[in-house]
């Protein structure tokens, strides 16, 4: 039982990282902590609780893919805007941590503006800028859901 503890609260600690790193299922995986308290604790946590957590990691997690290309778009990106975010903020995260996968993802899609769909500088500026929203909108969610999910395994420890 001691070792399920100790994995759940490293989910939990993993879930939180895996929300800036882009390659751990940061919500996930915090859910995966509950669900080993709720298996060691059943007393303590409802059922409830952890199904409507489970509800909100699966809405936090389609809203991570959903959010940054629906605004991109509405910015008046391109689908080579929302990909350039992608491999600008992959980029920054490795060479410059953990700003540079803010900025890599807003001059990722304002070079993926400029060079594949040949618009100017200053028209690409509002579709990165959104992508930038869109970025900082579901790593903000994700974080919250994730810290919200890390209280709860250390409450019901």
């Amino acid at each position: 039982m001691l070792v399920l503890k100790i994995i759940a609260v490293i989910l939990g600690i993993v879930g939180l990282v895996g929300c800036i790193l882009p390659v751990i299922p940061g919500p996930p995986l915090s859910w995966a902590g509950m669900l080993l308290v709720w298996l060691t604790h059943p007393e303590g946590m409802t059922s409830g609780l952890l199904i409507a957590w489970l509800v909100v990691t699966v809405v936090v997690t389609i809203l991570d893919y959903v959010a940054p290309s629906w605004i991109t778009t509405k910015t008046g990106g391109s689908k080579a805007a929302g990909r350039g975010a992608f491999v600008g903020l992959i980029l920054g995260l490795w060479f410059f941590p953990p700003w540079g996968m803010i900025a890599g993802s807003f001059l990722g899609a304002l070079v993926a503006e400029v060079i594949v769909e040949g618009k100017a500088v200053t028209d690409s500026v509002a579709p990165a800028f959104g992508s930038f929203l869109g970025f900082l909108l579901s790593t903000g969610l994700k974080l919250t859901a994730s810290g919200v999910m890390l209280f709860y395994i250390f409450k019901f420890l």
